[in-house]
């Protein structure tokens, strides 16, 4: 049986990026932390290299290399392994990326499925009282991680978790598709007013009538209306942040949904809201389906406050606690529900075009979105009631099916790490057989004879 190993045993090849001169487009390719989260490498955030720069030898990424964020609180950690290079490119880390090489290809792909399940442990291993802060190396190398020494297993391990990984990925691709369908359809029918008429064709572009809002100092529709967003909204619930853990009548387990979270609820982004508890009688606060939670507080001076997000049922299934918003957030429903993806795509459009940094205020150097002076006084427009509903429809089918996919996602990844230690200890095997046989049901897992 395999014994565990220190990660300083497996690995052949140790060494750290380059301090890069960056130029705007060049054929070397330098990843920086931001490209390494999820085990995946986002070439999409990568930057570019002088190529008068000399970058040495050992230093150029390989196929087959692990990458592991060196620095920085939170992002320190996070690793990838190298599948693929860009055609024609050379291939570099910035000295904040610590790359590993061990003794094959294989060997290496399994330490990066171990390290990825260690992620939040090696967030731990951190050296420096700086705000950067290091990972400490040694701590890493002393780690103790058990990978089978058997090449044959090893590529079996491999072949089951990366199937389970590329269904992950193909419906994050989907999700992606489906986001891009809802925005163009946005696009045509509320921006550039080109909504199926009554014949079926683009309204403006084939003559529709448009009058002149003086409020909005455009032309809209004939028929819709400009109101202050105020008047969309309903219910407002407020957010809470309870208790850690059950206490007096602190006794309503709840996730909390914080603003880190926003973006996750709809697949874009991280989701890992804490565990709370708040008061019975805070009950209504508790999101229902077509709630929207809205961040109040926080943002950047490059990121205004007011990022948005919602759920719906399928939204809600994929959670074990029913869920709250933070304090530092503000969830509310809408007069009519049927508004939603109207409001989510209208607000969202504001936010990307850098609107609510003029509707934002500070307290003790914290920024404050004035939620309420902003929807008081901000006018849009509002569809008629007929064109509204055809794209509640349409989207509302959308925004199912990807969550949809989230949840699977979620069911995948929670199969996947129960999966990886039991297949690296030997308490299941894939068969080898069956698994070439049945690669659509992503793998066969079986009892080892000697655990049954």
């Amino acid at each position: 049986m395999d014994k565990y190993k220190k990660v300083g045993e497996l690995v052949t090849f140790s060494i750290k990026g380059v301090t890069p001169k960056y130029v705007e487009k060049s054929k070397i390719i330098v990843l920086n932390q931001k490209c390494i989260r999820n085990n995946r490498i986002d070439f999409s955030l990568a930057r570019y290299v002088d190529e008068k720069q000399k970058i040495s030898e050992n230093k150029i990424v390989q196929k087959g290399d692990l990458l592991i964020n060196s620095t920085g609180q939170g992002t320190a950690g996070r690793c990838a392994f190298v599948e693929n290079i860009p055609e024609d490119a050379i291939l570099t880390i910035d000295s904040h990326i610590l790359l590993l090489r061990c003794s094959s290809y294989e060997e290496t792909k399994c330490l990066n499925y171990v390290l990825f399940s260690y992620e939040k442990q090696l967030q731990t291993f951190m050296d420096g009282s700086t705000g950067q802060g290091e990972l400490d190396k040694i701590k890493l190398f002393n780690l103790q991680v058990l990978i089978p020494s058997n090449r044959k297993e090893q590529k079996s391990i491999i072949d089951c978790i990366s199937d389970i990984n590329r269904k992950i990925e193909l419906n994050n691709k989907i999700n992606k598709e489906l986001e891009s369908m809802a925005k163009t359809f946005y696009e045509y029918w509320f921006v550039q007013f080109d909504f199926p008429d009554e014949n079926g064709k683009p309204y403006k572009s084939s003559g529709g009538k448009m009058i002149y809002s003086k409020e909005l100092k455009r032309e809209i529709p004939e028929g819709w209306e400009a109101k202050a967003i105020s008047q969309f909204i309903g219910n407002n619930k407020g957010g809470d942040w309870g208790k850690e853990k059950e206490e007096g009548n602190y006794t309503q387990k709840v996730s909390c949904i914080r603003g880190a979270d926003l973006n996750g609820l709809n697949g874009s982004g991280g989701l890992n809201p804490p565990e709370r508890f708040i008061l019975e009688k805070n009950s209504n606060k508790i999101l229902e389906s077509h709630d929207l939670i809205v961040e109040i507080s926080g943002g950047s001076p490059t990121q205004s406050t007011g990022r948005i997000s919602f759920v719906i049922d399928e939204t809600i299934t994929r959670f074990d606690n029913p869920l709250i918003c933070s304090n530092f957030c503000k969830s509310f429903s809408l007069e009519n529900q049927k508004h939603l993806y109207y409001f989510i795509y209208m607000w969202n459009n504001l936010y990307d075009n850098s609107v609510l940094f003029g509707w934002e205020g500070k307290t003790s150097g914290i920024k404050n979105l004035l939620f309420d002076s902003f929807t008081q006084k901000y006018f849009i427009v509002i569809p008629s009631e007929n064109i509204n509903q055809k794209f509640y429809e349409k989207i509302d089918s959308l925004h199912k099916m990807k969550q949809k996919n989230l949840k699977q996602n979620q069911e995948l990844s929670r199969l996947r790490d129960w999966l990886l230690p039991m297949l690296m200890n030997g308490q299941i095997s894939v068969k080898d057989s069956d698994y070439k046989d049945n690669q659509n049901d992503l793998l066969v897992a079986q009892p080892k004879p000697e655990y049954n």
